[in-house]
């Protein structure tokens, strides 16, 4: 299902794929990936440091893509399913 999603998404952007939406769309997959393996390897520090980075790239890029283009921020929250934090 999410690799349908990330085709489909990448045939859309193929063209851009610079774009903050695609960053976003593929730093999201990498977590997804990083957290279902540190579910079997709990102690697997290093990929916990590469998950917290990710996740940080990811933050950033979200916070400037929502002072940017609100209506953009939202569309890829919603399309990624990606709860919105609530002090915001």
């Amino acid at each position: 299902m999410i690799k349908n999603s990330f085709i489909s998404f990448q045939e859309k952007k193929e063209e851009n794929r610079g774009s903050i939406e695609f960053q976003v769309f593929s730093f999201t997959n990498k977590i997804r990936r990083l957290t279902s393996h540190l579910e079997l390897h709990r102690k697997d520090y290093s990929s916990q440091r590469g998950l917290r980075k990710i996740l940080g790239k990811r933050q950033r890029l979200l916070a400037y893509l929502s002072k940017k283009n609100r209506v953009r921020y939202k569309e890829l929250i919603n399309q990624l399913d990606i709860r919105e934090s609530k002090n915001r």
